[in-house]
């Protein structure tokens, strides 16, 4: 009798590791420990089965074997569903937000409706494939499924967000396409240019020489904008767990940027004011140059798209206690509010050709929202059709 019981002890040890096994395949720490204390709850209740004479001999389920499992469920957050025999015993908030509150009862293949899902949760496939679904739960959703076969042939699926990390490889994507097509286009006029005026004919003839010189200047302090922006942009990233800590007057900077901008300023009939409303001189923690910068590319911006012979306003003000708000006002078309979340992407642009003719890079922006991010504050667009844009970026100020 001594040694059935070590037998079925060992049995139930037995399940127990192989459970282990499995949660440490499974890679994802919570999931390993949920895995873990589900193949625990089906050891002891074989091991309890095994024991009790007169009843049934076979292993409880997980569900069944841990009734303290749905709220373990609940306190997560991937969609997670505990499966057998393809029915949905258990789903979590997290799954029925995603595939529905109905999913409970249901056949898995029902409840998971993508076609790549079904063969991986056939019950005769073992455990531990991932796979990606793409368009679970909306167009730009991306999801990876992993599968897990518990000691009782209960299975555990959890589905893993990857949305934001697909988004981000998009971006990068797009931005090395944007900036290849950005740096092309002026280069392929130059070349143009350049294979012209080893003409004879052409080189001989001034007027248009002068012409093509012109354009050909033009295209070059274009690209050479462009390569500017892409390494301060790749600076600031590079810099940005770096928290500037250096105390800046934002006052003298504005006066450098008036100089600066004077000509451009000037043919537009734009006037530049300042309006301090702090109760002392706005100084900041920052990187003096990457200030500088955020406060050029907000003054040009305005200049350029605000109407003609119209002022651009910068305020300051207080933002509770230990912010300022420096705010850059225009008084131009407007932008649409469908174009504002997507402000700070790399080269979106409301209109491309405006923006090209106007020396625009596409980056702008970007810049601003990494430099602001970079000292620690944040960045506000408002626009109304007609009346302007307002752009509040926010700063901790510095301790007197």
């Amino acid at each position: 009798m001594a040694s059935e019981r070590t037998r079925r002890l060992l049995t139930a040890l037995s399940i127990a590791a192989a459970g282990l096994l499995a949660a440490a395949l499974a890679g994802a720490p919570l999931f390993a420990a949920l895995l873990a204390m589900l193949a625990g709850g089906t050891a002891t209740a074989l091991f309890q089965s095994q024991r009790s004479e007169g009843r049934s001999s076979g292993p409880a389920s997980s569900a069944e074997a841990s009734p303290r499992l749905p709220s373990v469920l609940a306190a997560l957050d991937d969609p997670l569903l505990l499966v057998k025999k393809r029915k949905v015993l258990l789903a979590n908030p997290a799954a029925k937000a995603v595939l529905g509150a109905h999913i409970e009862g249901a056949d898995v293949r029902l409840a998971i409706r993508h076609p790549a899902a079904a063969e991986h949760l056939a019950e005769s496939r073992e455990g531990g494939a991932r796979i990606e679904l793409a368009g679970l739960g909306g167009q730009d959703r991306r999801w990876e499924m992993a599968t897990a076969l518990l000691p009782d042939k209960t299975r555990l699926v959890r589905l893993s967000d990857r949305s934001a990390a697909f988004a981000a490889e998009r971006m990068r994507t797009d931005f090395v396409a944007n900036a290849s097509h950005e740096l092309r286009t002026p280069l392929a006029s130059l070349l143009g240019f350049i294979e012209t005026l080893q003409d004879d004919t052409a080189a001989e003839d001034k007027p248009l020489r002068t012409r093509f010189l012109g354009i050909m200047l033009d295209e070059a302090q274009r690209m050479h904008r462009l390569v500017d922006d892409l390494m301060s942009l790749s600076r600031i990233e590079a810099e940005r767990f770096s928290v500037p800590r250096e105390p800046v007057r934002l006052l003298p900077l504005i006066d450098q940027i008036r100089v600066a901008c004077g000509r451009i300023a000037a043919e537009r009939g734009v006037e530049l004011v300042v309006e301090n409303r702090l109760d002392s001189e706005p100084i900041v923690p920052g990187d003096g140059t990457q200030l500088l910068q955020l406060l050029q590319n907000l003054v040009v911006n305005a200049i350029k798209y605000g109407s003609q012979g119209t002022p651009v306003t910068v305020h300051f003000a207080e933002s509770g206690v230990d912010m300022l708000r420096l705010s850059i006002v225009d008084c131009g078309d407007g932008i649409p509010p469908e174009h504002i979340p997507r402000l700070t992407e790399r080269f979106y642009r409301v209109d491309a050709s405006r923006s090209r003719n106007m020396g625009g890079t596409g980056l702008g922006l970007a810049i601003v929202k990494h430099i602001v991010g970079r000292h620690r504050g944040r960045l506000e667009i408002t626009s109304k059709l007609g009346e302007g844009t307002k752009v509040d970026v926010y700063l901790p100020r510095a301790s007197s």
